[in-house]
């Protein structure tokens, strides 16, 4: 499956669009993370638990857009977007959107 943050993909045709597909995961805040985080951002440096965290849900919800697209009998997705919102209450869960429109190639 080709993904592609591009409307098109150069030196392949289009053949058809199948539709639009997104894979959204919620992930809830740890306080062992936030613990770590505040730490890490008291003495400088990156946070590599959030950023792990980060990484994993963004895969889950590429994944979960993907899996979409396959079910549409699609080649590749373009113009992929990605959305990350802070929800719940006091900002306790983060919500990782991607989304892009699955096509066939020709």
């Amino acid at each position: 499956m080709i993904l592609s943050t591009t409307p098109t993909l150069q030196g392949r045709d289009i053949r058809e669009y199948k539709g639009i597909v997104c894979g959204e995961v919620v992930v809830g805040a740890h306080i062992g993370k936030d613990i770590l985080a505040g730490f890490t951002n008291l003495v400088g440096g990156r946070s590599e638990a959030y950023e792990s965290t980060l990484r994993e849900t963004r895969d889950s919800a590429l994944q979960e857009m993907t899996t979409q697209a396959r079910k549409l009998g699609a080649d590749a997705v373009v113009a992929v977007k990605f959305d990350y919102s802070v929800i719940g209450q006091g900002g306790s869960m983060m919500l990782v959107a991607v989304s892009g429109t699955a096509v066939t190639l020709a």
